[in-house]
């Protein structure tokens, strides 16, 4: 038995040693997980360091899609928040300007690699920020009862602050209400309801319920002639 050992196990036991971690060594790096692998996902663009007084005025900021490689385990366990797209804003001025997006600009981990990004360029309109009082206007629906009319409408707050691209603040000429049922009333009645600004790049500064007061009086019948 010691001859058999002394012939087949510690007979250059250490460079048996030594070729068995090189096996080893070499399986892991051939190993499935190891394996390169390829994915797309779509990532946020984040915006650095835009000017303080000026607004993106572009109606939609595209995605970006990004052709990730790597090792197989790591493609697996990638989320989309792990990666993003910095776009440097920091010279950008009122107008419009391309950018061009590139593997160089996409925050990743260390160990992948970007194959592609897509799109390759992005276009963006700039405005400068402007921001003003508008009216508030009441939209009210529903059938009145016979012989009445609405008097009075009473709005608080009456005015709201709105900011945004100037070009597209400019063009409100006053918020509106969420609609007010006003069916039914004979005298008077009060609801809150939300104020509403159609254009999706204008927002409001500090929103708030709005309260509407509806006034009813009596109709005064039309005379008819004969």
């Amino acid at each position: 038995m010691m001859k058999f050992l002394r012939r087949w196990v510690l007979h250059n036991f250490w460079l048996k040693v030594l070729s068995l971690l090189i096996a080893t060594g070499l399986w892991l790096a051939i190993s499935p997980d190891q394996e390169p692998a390829e994915v797309a996902v779509r990532v946020p663009i984040e915006f650095q360091h835009v000017p303080r007084e000026l607004e993106i005025s572009s109606v939609t900021v595209p995605e970006a899609q990004i052709r990730i490689r790597g090792p197989e385990r790591l493609i697996r366990e990638l989320r989309s928040t792990d990666i993003h797209v910095e776009l440097e804003l920091g010279d950008a001025r009122p107008g419009e300007r391309t950018f061009d997006l590139t593997a160089q600009q996409v925050r990743h981990q260390r160990d992948l690699a970007v194959v592609q990004v897509v799109p390759g360029q992005v276009h963006l309109t700039f405005d400068t920020r402007l921001t003003r009082n508008v009216e508030i206007h009441p939209q009210l629906t529903g059938n009145f009862v016979a012989g009445e009319q609405i008097a009075k409408l009473l709005v608080d707050p009456e005015s709201i602050t709105i900011t945004g691209p100037r070009q597209h603040v400019e063009k409100v000429d006053a918020a509106t209400t969420d609609p007010v049922d006003a069916s039914g009333i004979r005298t008077q009645a009060t609801f809150m309801t939300n104020v509403y600004v159609p254009d999706p790049l204008v927002q409001v500064v500090q929103p708030t319920p709005v309260r509407v007061t509806v006034i009813m009086e009596k109709s005064t019948p039309t005379a008819s002639g004969h």
